[in-house]
């Protein structure tokens, strides 16, 4: 997977996706900076969530943001995505490669360097640890530190994606610490 530096965010989806979301959604993308775009609805029907992944994808595909799916390796398949992410209670990573043969997919290894190493020898396309800061969106179970950063980024070249209450006073420590993407 190539890295282009100026594009190193990893932008995630509200829970609940509003009218108004596509047109914010352009805009954003627009900026050139968004790598990935996860697609991440809990509770919501597969069908709902088809529906706002048609929408989407056209959306990311237009502006050349690659589009992924959170903890669904079928809706993935059935849109076509370019990816998948997948929680550790999720479907195994070996099956989830099976299934979407050449297709991008990410791992969350939380705050462990174990399920880093058990990830890239599944040869995940990335990793994403987290919690580094307080977050308003989701409840830490995880805290990951720029010391674990440091660690993994020694044992592999695959690209990390650092999760976590991220905003324009943290994200450079991140950065210089080698996360390369922010979620």
């Amino acid at each position: 997977m190539r890295i282009n530096k100026k594009k190193f965010i990893y932008l995630i989806s509200p829970n609940k996706i509003k009218k108004s979301f596509y047109g914010d959604l352009k805009e954003v993308l627009k900026s050139k900076k968004i790598s990935f775009f996860q697609l991440r609805l809990k509770n919501t029907s597969f069908k709902k969530k088809l529906f706002i992944g048609k929408k989407i994808k056209k959306i990311c595909k237009k502006y050349k943001t690659k589009f992924l799916i959170n903890d669904d390796v079928s809706l993935s398949k059935k849109l076509n995505a370019d990816g998948c992410h997948l929680g550790q209670k999720d479907m195994k990573l070996i099956k989830a490669k099976q299934l979407l043969s050449k297709k991008i997919i990410g791992v969350t290894c939380h705050n462990s360097i174990k399920l880093a190493k058990l990830a890239i020898k599944g040869k995940a396309n990335y990793l994403a640890f987290g919690a580094f800061n307080i977050s308003k969106t989701k409840k830490i179970k995880y805290k990951a530190n720029l010391n674990l950063l440091k660690k993994i980024k020694k044992l592999t070249k695959t690209p990390i994606v650092a999760i976590g209450g991220i905003n324009s006073e943290n994200y450079k420590k991140l950065l210089l610490n080698k996360a390369n993407f922010l979620a």
